[in-house]
């Protein structure tokens, strides 16, 4: 058996900036982190004594012969894309709900691949891990999606993400004192507003069209640069109104962005002291981050008190392999039951 634990992320400042779209004509960069909620993800060999070859578990139980079968996109397209025909039971386990603004969908991909190429006993690179789930998503899904997302659940920690025009990414750690850091992760708080939504579905409101919204992610992107200023050596609080000031420009790219809901506990946050913040990912529910000074975190906590508050730290592991224990092939069974028709599995009843 494998397992790969992968993580969740929290982009900040620069989203919408790493679609290809975008970056391939103007180039884009993000600042964002994982946190400490991951996605895990168990795959076994399958032996030849059932009558599937591949059993996948998520909210889902599919049960099929082959992997160009699986109705779940993403699991068929990996298994595809490494050319993986044996016998898999494959198990999805998160410590949130999907849909929701964190990455889960590209956590979900970097998690597979790389339990699939542990399966297969190969270690690959973090780049690699993030260059070809992205390729899985955009090429082969053919998702409407950016490149941050999958590029932090590979790496992990809190970078900056830069998107070159050649197509070229680039990881830089955020390199500061423990105390810093911790100070910012003290001030964040994340709620779950309840809503759940497609990010594909916003993100396709805009991004067809995504050269139109110049003005927005040109400032999209200078705010990175900003913010990793006001990190390095600023006033934190400064950070929070940063986000503010994001989540402006943010919501102006699409209406599907943001709703009546969020704009009422957005504004509720903010009157009970919180400085800035914004919906996580595309928009349009999920996840609601929130910078709040911590001797106002109370008064938020009781003016969302409708909300699920979900504390979390910040992480630097990336996607991992934490348990691997090889399977026992059965190479020359598997051929035989190719070559030859087998009887059905059969119950006997009425044993005396």
């Amino acid at each position: 058996m494998i397992i790969s634990r992968t993580p969740y992320r929290i982009s900040f400042f620069g989203g919408g900036t790493d679609y290809p779209g975008w970056y391939m004509e103007n180039d884009g960069q993000v600042l964002s982190t994982t946190i400490d909620k991951y996605l895990h993800i168990s795959c076994r060999y399958l032996p030849p004594f059932f009558e599937h070859r591949l059993r996948l578990v998520y909210s889902q139980i599919e049960v099929c012969q082959k992997s160009g079968d699986l109705d779940h996109p993403s699991a068929r397209e990996v298994l595809k894309f490494l050319g993986i025909e044996d016998g898999l039971e494959i198990h999805y386990d998160g410590d949130l709900p999907g849909r929701s603004g964190l990455g889960s969908s590209s956590s979900f991909t970097v998690g597979l691949l790389n339990a699939l190429y542990a399966y297969r006993g190969k270690m690959i690179s973090k780049r690699r891990l993030a260059m070809e789930s992205i390729h899985i998503e955009q090429n082969l899904i053919q998702e409407t999606v950016g490149s941050q997302d999958q590029t932090n659940a590979a790496y992990g920690g809190l970078n900056r993400i830069r998107f070159s025009r050649d197509g070229k990414i680039t990881v830089d750690p955020i390199t500061l004192s423990p105390e810093r850091i911790e100070c910012l992760d003290k001030n964040l708080m994340l709620f779950y507003t309840g809503i759940v939504r497609t990010a594909e579905k916003v993100a396709k409101s805009y991004v067809p069209d995504i050269q139109t919204k110049e003005k927005q992610l040109l400032r999209l992107y200078a705010m990175v640069d900003d913010a990793i200023e006001i990190l390095g050596e600023g006033d934190l609080d400064d950070f929070g109104h940063l986000l503010n000031e994001a989540w402006q420009e943010k919501r102006s790219l699409s209406k599907l962005v943001t709703n009546q809901q969020v704009d009422e506990i957005y504004t509720k946050a903010k009157r009970a002291g919180a400085l800035g913040g914004k919906l996580s990912g595309a928009g349009g529910g999920g996840f609601l981050l929130l910078y709040v000074p911590l001797e106002k975190q109370h008064n938020v906590k009781e003016a969302l008190n409708q909300l699920l508050h979900v504390p979390f730290r910040f992480e630097s592991n990336g996607s991992k392999i934490i348990f691997f224990d090889p399977h026992q092939e059965y190479k020359e069974e598997e051929l035989a039951r190719s070559e030859h028709s087998h009887s059905p599995f059969v119950e006997l009843k009425n044993l005396k």
